[in-house]
């Protein structure tokens, strides 16, 4: 995974990394693994409007880039606003549940269940990004430090700008799971709207509210979760959106590449490759279910694949999970794995700054 620090306007940000790798003789669409003409470069324009009225600024890092790579901007923006859209291929798992450290943990069921209803427990989001490991060296994890008034943010993606999951400063995280379209409309897209909430939201309620606003491109689910104990489950498109708080009737939330929630499940589209989607959600429902200890070692424990399967995918099909993450917002920390996590170990990224659980501005 290729590691990167960005700082300043989005615009300098863009145009340092451009240039950066135009200077070592990288250039971006040669390592885009499709064609990005006829109907993604039709789409994408079609989508410019929407985000020149509600996210400018992500405009303004894709010209970056394109002055630092000296092109023009519309193959990238055809390449970033089509994706999650045309041809999605994103298969991602994602699940949240309110954490229990060893020293809190009760002498009873009656007593767990007690303290899983507690908001100051805190919440553990853990995802699996499972994609095409032809490409799998170019997978990026980025923190930003941004100027305009927008919060610093640490991500994962396998699309430059876009990002697939991350926290912010204020200890919000959020993860993607893409669906396959049933319906479709230009706006922005899961990996855009995403970043959106790392850059502008401090909550669970202030994505939730931004997404009910803001113009959805594509079908998606997002799992996120903040400091404050908050954690939802949200599945969307351009005509609907259906959320599920944790809560007692509900103490945990997953996702995969379908939907699940009853609002969204008119949206389902049958006879896919969505890579084995709901045999990967029964295995996280039921490890939730089986398994009272909830801890940061039992979501490693899932994504790794020791309560069925999740991330066994053979490599020789050109599918893999490459990289699984866990946010722990008990304290808060990330803890990432580079690759398969049933291979590979996870390891504490100490690199990124939290404000203080008290801070408000």
């Amino acid at each position: 995974m290729y590691h990167a620090r960005f700082k300043g306007t989005h615009y300098e940000i863009g145009f340092r990394w451009g240039n950066l790798l135009y200077s070592k003789g990288k250039h971006l669409m040669d390592t885009v693994p499709f064609s990005v003409e006829g109907e993604r470069e039709r789409f994408s324009q079609k989508c410019i409007p929407f985000y020149k009225e509600y996210y400018p600024e992500i405009l303004e890092e894709i010209r970056g880039i394109a002055d630092g790579q000296k092109m023009k901007a519309e193959k990238l923006e055809a390449v970033l606003m089509s994706m999650y859209c045309i041809m999605p291929e994103q298969k991602c798992s994602c699940l949240v549940f309110h954490g229990i450290r060893p020293d809190e943990r009760g002498e009873s069921a009656a007593d767990t269940a007690v303290f899983r209803k507690k908001k100051a427990s805190g919440c553990i989001l853990a995802r699996n990004s499972d994609f095409l490991t032809e490409i799998e060296k170019l997978y990026m994890n980025c923190i930003y430090k941004l100027q305009n008034g927008t919060y610093s943010f640490q991500g994962n993606t396998t699309a430059f700008v876009e990002m697939e999951d991350g926290i912010n400063e204020y200890g919000f995280a959020v993860g993607l799971t893409s669906v396959y379209p049933k319906v479709l409309k230009p706006g922005i897209n899961a990996g855009m709207l995403l970043r959106y909430g790392l850059e502008k939201c401090r909550t669970v309620p202030e994505f939730v509210e931004a997404l009910g606003r803001l113009p959805i491109a594509s079908s998606q689910t997002f799992t996120a979760a903040d400091r404050l104990g908050n954690a939802a489950l949200i599945e969307c498109n351009c005509e609907a959106l259906e959320v599920r708080y944790i809560s007692e009737d509900y103490p945990e939330v997953c996702a995969v590449n379908s939907f699940h929630l009853e609002q969204m499940k008119e949206y389902r589209v049958k006879d896919i490759d969505d890579w084995m989607a709901e045999e990967r959600y029964s295995t996280i429902e039921d490890a939730l279910l089986k398994n009272r200890e909830r801890s940061r070692e039992f979501a490693e424990e899932v994504l790794s694949g020791k309560h069925g399967f999740l991330c066994q995918y053979d490599r020789d099909t050109g599918k893999d999970t490459v990289w699984s993450v866990i946010y722990d917002l008990m304290e808060p920390a990330v803890y990432r794995c580079e690759g398969n996590p049933s291979r590979k170990r996870f390891k504490r990224d100490e690199r990124f700054q939290f404000r203080d659980a008290g801070t408000t501005d």
